[in-house]
């Protein structure tokens, strides 16, 4: 039986976390407490990193100046989600229909909230929790291998922020842009206007 299991990295967790929340919340004015909150990171770390931040001139306290540049830090300290690539005969219709927790990221969600990729391939998270679970609907419903698929585990944050279009759950914005600009080719086209429209003329 395939085996899908959250990365077994947890120190750069918080880098992401912490990125992630400034990213979703710009012009919010947030605190830095707030985004310690939000990320789960103890506030003295949050201080510490959020000041490296604001040294390299990406973000004034937490508001982000140069989202461009921010994305590229996360993208060059992400880390990679484990995934499953799996052929299943219709995956929207099976995420439509599943009551576990997903949400879409790269060609099908940027499709949803962007319209400007062809929907070659569905990748989704799913929470660490409920890996046997998706497991068991893989094989019933799929075929393991290459295939029009990709189930990603990484940490519960992914799913900070998901939003709901059209009746599917996708990650947030700004986690969508750093998934595909981790794609690459016109993933990256797509994530460049993604960024114009989401971050404005910042």
């Amino acid at each position: 039986m395939a085996v899908l299991e959250k990365p077994a990295r947890e120190r750069g967790f918080n880098k992401e976390r912490i990125i992630r929340v400034l990213l979703n919340h710009t012009g919010d004015d947030l605190t830095k407490y707030r985004v310690a909150q939000l990320s789960g990171a103890s506030e003295p770390w949050t201080r510490q990193y959020t000041d490296k931040l604001e040294e390299q001139g990406l973000i004034d306290g937490t508001e982000v100046v140069a989202p461009v540049e921010l994305y590229q830090v996360w993208l060059d300290q992400r880390i990679e989600p484990n995934q499953l690539e799996v052929s299943l005969q219709q995956p929207m219709d099976l995420l439509a229909e599943t009551d576990l927790q997903y949400a879409l990221t790269t060609y099908q969600a940027e499709n949803l909230q962007q319209g400007f990729l062809f929907t070659s391939t569905t990748d989704f998270y799913i929470a660490p929790a409920e890996i046997n679970e998706w497991l068991a609907v893989v094989e019933e419903q799929g075929l393991l291998g290459g295939g029009n698929t990709r189930i990603r585990v990484l940490d519960d944050h992914v799913f900070y922020n998901r939003q709901v279009v059209d009746g599917f759950s996708t990650v947030s914005i700004p986690q969508l842009i750093l998934d595909l600009l981790g794609e690459g080719g016109p993933c990256e086209e797509a994530a460049e206007k993604l960024i114009d429209a989401y971050h404005g003329d910042q």
